[in-house]
């Protein structure tokens, strides 16, 4: 695939090396681990991952440098965060990062005349939102919200909604040169039929495991607990947490 020259912060993308899987999975292990110089060829390596998801935002009369560099941002929290266990390709992970860190950029900075108490009201909702996902490990519902906020839940919907830049399905949003992802591979389909079956056969499986393997994945992803603060809970070393999420993780996918 054939790059032209594009300077960027002072970046030359055509002289940026392209990094495979693998060289990315160990970079991550190392950048994670506390190797800063690995973090910082990991992210000279996805600079051009930043690039892409930048052009789609090009039409919208903003600063394209101010973009990149929020789009850094973005890349560096998926550096940071993701898991190397799990059979995920790092670009499918950063993606949705980058560009929730940009639209988080121009909801702050909309030029859009939203007035000032939809757009609290929205920010409020958020806020809520947010910490309900982090204590309970769950997505509140409207009606929630709008308790909270003393407001009718049509009023809070339609705040939420004014903040929302619409896209289109098949809008491409990366491509290595390879496959392209698109808006539609983020959010998938519910009406798959594929799905439920899917749901049906994972629900099974979570029903061989163990009720040690069992308690730590809900510990795990439905209450976004580290794997230390889990060893601490169920009494038992932070390697074994990890062996045992390992295990419970491998079971699923293999069945």
């Amino acid at each position: 695939m054939q790059y032209n020259k594009v300077e960027i912060c002072g970046v030359n993308t055509a002289d940026l090396k392209l990094l495979s899987e693998s060289e990315k999975n160990e970079l991550l292990k190392k950048s994670q681990a506390g190797d800063k110089a690995a973090r910082d060829e990991l992210v000279k390596g996805n600079l051009r991952l930043v690039l892409s998801v930048i052009q789609r935002f090009a039409n919208r009369g903003e600063n394209m440098d101010d973009l990149f560099q929020v789009g850094c941002i973005g890349l560096i929290k998926a550096i940071d965060n993701f898991d190397t266990t799990l059979d995920v390709k790092f670009s499918t992970y950063a993606v949705p990062m980058v560009i929730g860190e940009i639209r988080r950029y121009l909801r702050d900075n909309n030029s859009v005349r939203v007035s000032r108490s939809m757009r609290d009201t929205a920010y409020k909702a958020m806020q809520i939102k947010e910490r309900i996902m982090s204590e309970q490990g769950r997505e509140p519902s409207v009606e929630e919200i709008a308790k909270e906020l003393n407001l009718r839940k049509e009023d809070v919907v339609l705040a939420m909604e004014a903040i929302v830049e619409p896209v289109s399905l098949y809008e491409s949003v990366y491509s290595d040169g390879g496959d392209t992802i698109y808006v539609m591979d983020q959010i998938g389909d519910k009406n798959d039929d594929s799905n439920w079956i899917d749901e049906i056969l994972f629900r099974e499986e979570i029903q061989k495991l163990s009720p040690r393997e069992k308690r730590i994945l809900t510990l795990r992803f439905m209450q976004g607990k580290t794997q230390m603060e889990v060893a601490n809970e169920v009494g038992i070393s932070q390697a074994q947490v990890s062996r045992l999420e390992k295990g419970a993780l491998n079971k699923i996918k293999n069945h």
